[in-house]
């Protein structure tokens, strides 16, 4: 049974990645439906990216443990209500429900700390 524990928690972490490059491209739909669109379809993806690597990102520089639940909140928020501007109120609601579940789902513990159970390699050992 412990087994399927890491099985499920990589599965859930892949989930969230997939939620991150949804969100993303929610931003795109947006950007598409907007004048200029070949700038917008392009620049909000990218802005979207900056502030998720700026504050969300599990690395992130100024991440914490207040700052980086808060962004994960606006920019899958801002992302659900970019669909539903952009016409699509179903795909903006299964994407805030999937979002909501699958970071919710990342937050157990067992999950959470799977990236930091990953055996590194010894840099002091030499071959």
């Amino acid at each position: 049974m412990r087994s399927i524990v890491p099985v499920f928690g990589w599965f859930v972490l892949a989930l969230v990645f997939v939620d991150e490059l949804l969100a993303m491209a929610a931003f795109g739909v947006w950007g598409w439906q907007h004048e200029p669109r070949w700038l917008l379809v392009w620049l909000l993806p990218a802005a979207a990216m900056f502030v998720w690597w700026l504050f969300a990102s599990p690395k992130a520089a100024r991440g914490g443990p207040v700052i980086r639940p808060v962004m994960k909140v606006i920019v899958f928020g801002l992302a659900s209500l970019a669909l539903l501007d952009a016409g699509q109120p179903g795909w903006a609601i299964a994407l805030l429900i999937f979002s909501v579940v699958v970071n919710g789902l990342a937050q157990v513990p067992a999950i959470s700390r799977l990236p930091n159970d990953v055996p590194r390699p010894d840099s002091a050992r030499t071959r």
